[in-house]
């Protein structure tokens, strides 16, 4: 794609947090363009499961991830050692699929919208308004930066700062084999996290969680053995057999600057233990889009924060649970015995309150 001169929005960063973006903002009737440097479909290292919060937020977009490859969930289960407990969700349920059909999904649907989308190209700077790829300025009212928590745009315009910041390291891999529950499973271990999703009737993603940078599947795997043995015979599946990333818990300080604003991990994150990733991007995209419309980048900024203090205190209360073995056991065991105080929990954690009442 050649390059406009101008346009409205310069989303730079074509993953699912910037084809949200660029969509929310197309659907308001801007004229929008999305640069990335690499070629779809992109795949990252995560879990790959939307809670029914995720969906919900998605469809207030208009992206429809229901005719997609995709396995459905009807809750969350815990599992420490001999302790299980069990939720099902107040209303509605979870998707698993991989992550590179949900990107696939999303480029069909954004190029369906009329963004103009721009791969294989790569961002290397900006201006006050301005934006400077494939040897030429764009002129753009809006700069969007949504490459990632890594992100170039938050350095280049001023937003590095961060209230506190916390890394986790994540290793992900497929196998062929019907998924045996109907929940998204996390297993606890010591310093140590596994996670279960089904994407398919017949593949599921396992993806392990820890402080530990050298820590892989392989590594992780025999510290649970109930699942170690369910896969015993399985190799991973290609291509990417294993992929890995880093999770990071971190709040900035301000999430806009100027004619700038960050979306998705680019303007802060929390742990992937949440799950709730992919629900906080397509929050993002649209309190982005209705602030671009007012004018008002800080519009956003409240929006964002009051957005991220749900997940923020589930990230902490559930880090704390990693951290302190034996206070985990103790509430796992609880919650199994009290299946009404997990209900409560899981409610909470998917933004439905009034299931509480």
């Amino acid at each position: 794609m050649t390059l406009p001169r101008a346009t409205d929005v310069f989303v730079i960063g074509g993953g699912p947090a910037g084809l949200a973006a660029a969509i929310a903002a197309r659907r308001r009737g801007c004229d929008v363009v999305v640069a990335d440097g690499a070629v779809p479909p992109i795949d990252k290292a995560c879990g790959e499961g939307l809670m029914p919060d995720g969906l919900r937020a998605a469809r207030s977009l208009g992206i429809d991830l229901e005719t997609v490859p995709s396995q459905r969930f009807s809750g969350i289960r815990f599992r420490d050692r001999d302790s299980c407990a069990e939720s099902r969700f107040p209303h509605g349920y979870g998707l698993g699929m991989r992550r590179t059909t949900l990107h696939s999904r999303m480029v069909q649907l954004a190029a369906g919208a009329g963004v103009r989308l721009a791969w294989g190209m790569a961002v290397t700077g900006i201006g006050a308004e301005t934006v400077s790829a494939a040897g030429q300025a764009v002129a753009a009212r809006w700069i969007v930066g949504a490459d990632g928590g890594h992100s170039r745009v938050r350095a280049w315009a001023g937003l590095d700062s961060f209230h506190h910041e916390s890394c986790r390291f994540g290793f992900r891999a497929h196998y062929r084999i019907a998924p045996w529950s109907e929940f998204m499973e996390l297993h606890w271990g010591d310093a140590c996290q596994l996670y279960i999703t089904p994407v398919s009737a017949d593949e599921i993603c396992v993806a392990a969680l820890s402080r530990d940078p050298h820590l892989r599947l392989a590594g992780a795997l025999p510290r649970f053995p109930a699942v170690a043995r369910r896969l015993a015979h399985l190799d991973p599946l290609r291509p990417a057999a294993e992929l890995g990333g880093v999770t990071a818990s971190r709040r900035l300080k301000r999430v806009w600057r100027g004619r700038v604003a960050l979306v998705g991990d680019a303007s802060g994150s929390v742990d992937a233990i949440t799950g709730e990733g992919l629900c906080l991007l397509f929050q993002h995209a649209a309190a982005l889009a209705a602030a671009l419309e007012a004018g008002d980048l800080s519009l956003y900024q409240d929006a964002h924060r009051r957005i991220g203090r749900r997940p923020e205190i589930m990230a902490n209360l559930m880090l704390l649970l990693d951290r302190r073995n034996r206070l985990r056991r103790r509430v796992i065991h609880g919650l199994a015995a009290h299946p009404w105080l997990f209900n409560g929990m899981l409610a909470a954690h998917v933004g439905e309150f009034s299931s509480l009442l």
